[in-house]
């Protein structure tokens, strides 16, 4: 089942067309990375999900339900987190959980237990302190329980990470794969190590177009070049081992870094048992010896050239 599905999606600004014809779906119980530079249209493919802008042209379904500008029906199978979240500051996260309860619609039984779920899911169950002292990494792990507390079946979070510092950051990816079987998440990032960690696809804008959407697995697979990193003892074994590599006709790329070779290959399977044999030969020590995945960072760059 299709969450989420966008059909011939575009919105224009005055004479700036930020979208132009998106086409993409999210099934249920799934991670979507949202990834593109600066102002290619990922907040704004956002806010038109929530509702909260007009699209120039196309449609939006939630839950097989139209999305209708300013009509918040389809909000009630939502979750949302800002980039940068407001909070009342003069409340405590307990205070703050069980007022989003209510506003949400949450059963009055069930705020209570929802509220005191929540934030002993995000760390917060025993802090008393008030919002306004908090951390930006405490904010937005808040945030995530207040995205929560409606049990949204799409789960919408906007840069959630791009201000935390590497401590915060594994923290809230670490609450995001401990709830990525419970409810569907996109989330928009520039940090491309998040998505490989906890995507199972990827979208990719490009100047208001989507350049690249689908598993992430298949995609990496598509774009996979063969690519083998060899690291030798040392600078002598290296120079020894380039030279020698030269006379390979499967090799038709070989980069020098440090102690360590790049070599691109037509056959990794074949080629590395010649590397191997001519290791054996010339009594070369290897440190090293790894078939490369392909980087989403370099299938980034590769499609957005």
């Amino acid at each position: 089942m299709n969450i989420l599905e966008i059909k011939h999606l575009s919105k224009s600004f005055g004479n700036l067309n930020v979208l132009d014809d998106i086409n993409f779906s999210v099934k249920e119980h799934s991670v979507l990375g949202f990834i593109g530079k600066n102002g290619a249209g990922k907040t704004t493919t956002m806010n038109m999900i929530l509702g909260f802008l007009k699209p120039t042209l196309g449609e939006i379904y939630v839950c097989n339900e139209k999305v209708i500008y300013g009509n918040s029906k389809t909000n009630k199978y939502l979750g949302y987190l800002p980039d940068v979240p407001e909070y009342y500051g003069y409340m405590n996260p307990y205070e703050y959980l069980k007022l989003c309860g209510k506003i949400s619609g949450v059963k009055a039984s069930e705020i209570k237990s929802k509220t005191e779920e929540l934030l002993n899911l995000v760390g917060l169950y025993s802090n008393k302190r008030k919002i306004r002292g908090f951390s930006r990494g405490m904010k937005q792990r808040l945030g995530i329980a207040q995205a929560l507390i409606n049990n949204p079946k799409l789960l919408i979070l906007d840069e959630p990470t791009s201000a935390l510092d590497p401590s915060g950051r594994k923290e809230f990816m670490d609450i995001l794969l401990n709830i990525k079987n419970k409810t569907t998440i996109i989330f928009s990032t520039h940090i491309l190590s998040d998505v490989e960690r906890i995507a199972d696809s990827i979208g990719v804008l490009d100047h208001g177009k989507l350049v690249l959407q689908g598993n992430l697995s298949n995609i990496k697979s598509k774009y996979r070049h063969d690519t083998i990193l060899i690291e030798t003892i040392d600078e002598n074994s290296l120079n020894l081992l380039q030279e020698k590599l030269k006379n390979f006709p499967s090799i038709y790329d070989i980069k020098a870094k440090d102690n360590s070779l790049i070599l691109n290959v037509n056959n990794v399977a074949a080629t590395g048992t010649q590397i191997i044999d001519l290791v054996s030969k010339e009594q070369i020590v290897l440190l090293k010896y790894e078939v490369m995945e392909p980087s989403l960072e370099n299938v980034f760059l590769e499609v957005t050239k």
